[in-house]
């Protein structure tokens, strides 16, 4: 009789379970993927939402200057506290102490009247807004 086996049965969901957290690795704390994705040309947010950068913002200054009324029609997309920036995306931290996600040192915003997935019906408004590109 093979004494192994029944060891070994033991062992499995043990092992499951390590390589189900294998995933969390030194990325636990930071937002592991990008925060946005690619669709139709531009970027958006995971809610498949068309992203936009505002001409006032200056790239790379770590700061947003759309904030109050304007935030509440351009929506900040929202980074986490432990979120870490990697790569092309950084965080900027806004005026109210809340994290953005910024692409390429331009802060994101969402545009409040987009209503569904693809719409870009905040590209070119008031000649400072325009969707975000990869």
């Amino acid at each position: 009789m093979n004494r192994k086996i029944p060891f070994l049965c033991a062992l499995a969901p043990i092992a499951a379970l390590v390589a189900g957290c294998a995933g969390y690795g030194s990325s636990y704390g930071t937002h592991a993927a990008a925060p946005a994705k690619t669709a139709g040309g531009v970027l958006a947010g995971a809610n498949g939402m068309t992203l936009y950068v505002f001409d006032r913002d200056t790239a790379g200054s770590g700061k947003s200057v759309c904030n109050g009324p304007c935030a509440a029609n351009w929506p900040p997309l929202a980074a986490a506290t432990a979120d870490a920036a990697s790569g092309d995306w950084s965080v900027v931290t806004r005026d109210d102490g809340t994290r953005q996600w910024a692409y390429k040192g331009r802060p994101l915003y969402y545009w409040a009247k987009d209503t569904k997935p693809g719409d870009k019906t905040g590209d070119g408004v008031n000649g400072v807004w325009h969707a975000a590109t990869p």
